[in-house]
């Protein structure tokens, strides 16, 4: 018996030091800060157009996610706190498909400054000049032949996503010291500089354009097969324009052009208004629980309302570690699993009160109602495990949010409810049903 009670006593050692890491850290913030999302904290929301009319339909996939990833690492450069950044294909029923990519920058309220941060970085893709049809080309109202840039350049041989890394490099280290002109480095992926190498070697004598941005900033004439998987632009760049090119393309040379369809700004008021309602909403939910459990369980209640404060401690301090960013319908999953931690001991007492009724010792109508209780609130808390799995696994952003905390909820109820709960009441000692003890011990009004 002071086995149990020793082990109580560190429990709630335990869950005090976990709630004083939970409030002392948010108030020093740092690291294991909560981590709030865009509903939450207020921020920016921005919705792309891909253009992937000149990919082939099986390579839309893999361009699209290799899109993502750029945007993603360009992002986190600037130090914006959990963004999420996804692709979705949308639009099917309006008659045009299109490939979006979704962005979601929590803190940044400035539309126009999320929009510089995904905006400017270039497009880069090298070119082969193709021969011309006048025949079929246009002309305009002089009668002179207007050529555009896809009449006389074929479509992208490589492009930003076979970039490895950009450099400045002044024209001695490839002119033999004649000149002194800003020169930018480009060394591709072992992908990329395998395609580049037999490129040149099937095409030499031939015009291979380098555009950035859709402008053609230079059109060598390929002399030889290029090995080595490195290529040099010199589009008579000044010095300061060759860093800003060299930076943009290390942050991120997008592999597909894209264009703004829709912006929006949620204010930092209305995310703080959001976020207050839902800790109220749990709050009261909580009190409300609370006397529920301690008028009608009475002592196991009380217990049971303890075991549930330290359920709630350990998962602020879980959101801290893993960490997981905190969404309203996280919050929602959140105190949903506050629920079914009530469930589970709800389940607990009635079983202990049906033992107590067999005029079984508290000792043994405790272990006996946990053993009893075990099957339904297992299977009970797997199935909406199952569940949690399922909408994580199929949902979009919002709906894995509720599903991911709705799961660690779970399965941290579940561990409370059987051993921390178990261990207080076992804790309290063994008494027969007598007296106090059957008041302490009963259920309803009376």
């Amino acid at each position: 018996m002071w086995k149990q009670r020793l082990i109580a006593l560190a429990i709630l050692i335990i869950g005090f030091g976990v709630g004083w890491f939970v409030y002392s850290s948010e108030s020093a913030g740092g690291n294991f800060a909560f981590r709030l999302g865009l509903d939450l904290s207020g921020g920016t929301h921005l919705v792309y157009k891909a253009d992937t009319s000149r990919l082939a339909p099986e390579d839309v996939r893999e361009s699209m996610a290799s899109l993502r990833d750029t945007i993603e690492r360009r992002v986190n450069l600037f130090g914006v706190s959990e963004p999420i950044v996804q692709t979705e294909r949308g639009g099917a029923l309006s008659g045009e498909t299109q490939d979006r990519l979704i962005i979601e920058l929590p803190g940044i309220t400035d539309t126009q400054e999320a929009i510089r941060l995904i905006g400017e970085t270039p497009v880069l893709e090298f070119r082969l000049q193709q021969a011309v049809d006048v025949q079929n080309a246009s002309v305009d109202e002089n009668g002179q032949i207007e050529l555009s840039i896809d009449d006389n350049f074929g479509p992208a041989i490589l492009t930003g996503a076979h970039l490895d890394r950009a450099n400045l490099e002044f024209g001695q280290a490839y002119s033999g010291g004649l000149s002194n002109e800003p020169l930018v480095v480009l060394d591709f992926t072992s992908e990329g500089g395998k395609i580049f190498e037999d490129f040149t070697g099937e095409h030499i004598g031939e015009v291979f354009g380098i555009f950035l941005d859709g402008q053609l900033i230079s059109n060598p004439v390929i002399n030889e097969r290029i090995t080595g998987g490195t290529a040099v632009i010199s589009g008579g760049f000044q010095p300061e324009e060759a860093r800003e090119l060299v930076r943009n393309l290390n942050f991120g040379a997008l592999p597909l052009p894209i264009e703004l369809l829709t912006s929006q700004t949620i204010g930092a008021s209305l995310g703080s208004e959001t976020l207050e309602r839902g800790i109220e909403a749990g709050v009261w939910g909580l009190v409300a629980v609370a006397l529920f459990l301690i008028t009608w369980y009475r002592l196991p209640g009380a217990l049971a309302v303890v075991s549930l404060s330290i359920y709630i401690v350990l998962m602020l301090a879980l959101f801290k570690l893993i960490p997981i960013t905190l969404t309203a319908a996280g919050l929602a999953g959140f105190i949903l699993s506050i629920g079914l931690a009530v469930d589970a001991n709800v389940l607990i007492f009635e079983r202990m009160k049906e033992e107590l009724l067999e005029d079984k010792w508290t000792h043994n109508a405790v272990k006996d109602g946990f053993t009893r209780a075990w099957l339904s609130i297992r299977d009970g808390n797997l199935s909406s495990i199952i569940t949690a799995v399922i909408l994580f696994w199929f949902g979009t952003s919002l709906v894995e949010g509720f599903a991911l905390v709705f799961g660690i909820g779970i399965i941290v109820s579940m561990l409370t409810a059987i051993t921390i709960s178990r261990t207080f009441l076992i804790a309290v000692g063994d008494y027969e049903r007598r007296g106090l003890t059957k008041f302490l011990f009963g259920t309803g009004l009376k």
